[in-house]
């Protein structure tokens, strides 16, 4: 029997959606990142939940910084949506702020538009759409989206280059204990084709927009090319419902371990988001189609120089 997805308003204020993310604890000049990895895994040595990621009390003495950093990651990777140890909270806070204000953040509404880089293109959302190719979790959106598995905790994988990793571990843990809350007030996994919204905590973007999208194992059908739009469909509904949310970055959703070919999900996604658009004119600035690979990059370039067929 098929669960209805939970809509915002039975699960918002259980997570502080509308509340602004607040660190328990800043970024510190003085203090290397080094030293802030390290306090961290002394903090999280003696945690029972941390034990299948190998870290035990001093197990960080023996690797050289960059090595510590690695295995913080995977004890946060593997790691339940538990409270986490007494003043763990604080200095991930302290790492965190300090590793987003590391590295270069790119404003969203600075991009030149797909009209701009791309004047031949007789896409109809041109002037209102963006292709950018970087890193989401460096893009200073209202809001990115997540590509999620059913569970919409985030992968276990420690190092594992999915973007639900790579998006978890930028924001750090409070990600997947909002994700945690939602689907535990749910009673169920998340619906393929469905979105659910959570803030984005140490990420430049505030909220961070989580989708399950279909998994294509075998030729392309198209129940899969309708879960693929309900995707792009329900992020863009959930992010008109969140007051002032103006901006929105998408990845290529179930194009990276999924399976979905990149060329036919470019074109999906092109057409769903111009139907969207062209139905809401004045709700959103700015929709980001974020691509990181020089294939995804071509596979959007494709279907924007050909034609964008039928919507």
């Amino acid at each position: 029997m098929h669960t209805p997805a939970l809509p915002l308003d039975a699960y918002g204020t259980a997570i502080a959606l509308d509340e602004p993310f607040r660190p328990v604890a800043r970024h510190a000049p003085a203090t290397r990142p080094a030293d802030q990895v390290r306090e961290a895994l002394d903090l999280l040595g003696d945690d029972p939940v941390t034990a299948r990621a190998g870290l035990r009390p001093g197990a960080a003495d023996r690797l050289d910084d960059a090595g510590a950093r690695r295995l913080l990651r995977a004890v946060l990777t593997v790691r339940e949506p538990d409270p986490l140890p007494a003043g763990a909270a604080q200095a991930l806070d302290a790492l965190l702020a300090s590793e987003r204000l590391a590295r270069d953040t790119t404003d969203a509404t600075s991009l030149p538009t797909v009209r701009d880089t791309l004047p031949g293109t007789t896409y109809s959302a041109a002037d209102r759409t963006v292709l950018w190719q970087g890193d989401i979790t460096t893009l200073d959106a209202d809001a990115i989206v997540n590509a999620a598995n059913s569970s919409l905790l985030g992968c276990f994988v420690p190092m594992h280059p999915c973007i639900d990793n790579a998006i978890h571990t930028a924001a750090g843990p409070r990600l997947r204990a909002d994700c945690h809350t939602i689907t535990s007030l749910q009673g169920s996994p998340e619906p393929t084709g469905t979105a659910k919204i959570t803030r984005g905590y140490h990420l430049p973007a505030r909220y961070v927009l989580h989708t399950v999208g279909p998994i294509v194992d075998g030729p392309l059908l198209p129940q899969h090319q309708q879960s693929l739009a309900a995707s792009y469909r329900a992020c863009l509904n959930l992010a008109a419902e969140v007051d002032g949310l103006r901006t929105v970055a998408f990845c290529g959703i179930s194009t990276g371990v999924y399976g979905y070919p990149k060329t036919p999900a470019a074109r999906t996604a092109l057409n769903t988001v111009a139907d969207w658009l062209d139905r809401h004119p004045a709700r959103l600035d700015r929709v980001i189609f974020n691509v990181y690979k020089d294939d995804d990059r071509a596979a959007y370039s494709r279907a924007l120089t050909e034609g964008i067929q039928p919507r």
